[in-house]
């Protein structure tokens, strides 16, 4: 029986292994020429296609191979050119991709989020009944001004070419719960993007406040139109 065990843990680490220089040797042959080799994104073209941190990623593995799949329009992105690869490559080359930067440029990412989160104020019982209606005055007020009443990224300041505002269509968002309560409170530089189109809100309000405006997205806004 330790014999058997001992053979598949060995497979196991040896299929990590193989996986993590297939996902290296496409990630250097694809996407180094925008993200960098140190996963930072290339200085020179940031004024173009803006790439993101893979170093301080909110993502997770999952969702990485989602985007490296479908692109980041499929997933809520107006701007950002990060397109499809799924007519590239095939399924297992996508989510070697989708490992290895994982485990090259940030693989504590998820204790980072599980920290941050777990740090953040627990919302007391008796106002648990009110966060649809606090976070729906709270995204009507500040949020809707840029993603839009419906959450699309239609609102009123993507009219302004000055502003050259383009705002994630949040009925599609990966993000989940926390992620986006997360990416909400500290802001979208954060969390690796160049511009700083996403403000941190975490000074103005409160926790439980952030959290109820992500619930009422969540519930009201990608449960109603997807």
């Amino acid at each position: 029986m330790r014999a058997i065990l001992a053979i598949v843990l060995l497979f196991g680490i040896v299929n990590a292994s193989n996986q993590y220089q297939m996902g290296a040797k496409i990630y250097k042959e694809t996407c180094l020429s925008c993200h960098g080799a140190d996963g930072n994104g290339n200085p020179h073209v940031s004024f173009i296609v803006n790439p993101r941190k893979l170093t301080q990623t909110i993502l997770t593995q999952e969702q990485a191979y989602e985007i490296i799949k479908d692109g980041a329009h499929a997933m809520g992105a107006a701007a950002d050119i990060m397109p499809s690869f799924k007519s590239v490559f095939n399924e297992e080359e996508l989510h070697a991709v989708a490992h290895y930067i994982y485990k090259k440029f940030d693989p504590k990412a998820q204790e980072r989020i599980d920290e941050h989160y777990a740090n953040s104020d627990v919302v007391p019982e008796e106002k648990v009944e009110k966060m649809l209606k606090r976070g729906k005055k709270i995204y009507n007020r500040n949020c809707s001004w840029c993603h839009g009443i419906d959450g699309n990224g239609n609102g009123e300041a993507t009219r302004n070419p000055e502003m050259s505002i383009f705002p994630y269509n949040l009925v599609k968002s990966l993000l989940d719960e926390k992620q986006m309560f997360l990416y909400a409170k500290h802001g979208g530089k954060y969390w690796g993007t160049r511009k700083e189109d996403m403000s941190a809100w975490e000074k103005k309000y409160d926790d439980y406040t952030l959290k109820s405006v992500i619930k009422y997205i969540k519930i009201e806004l990608q449960d109603t139109n997807k």
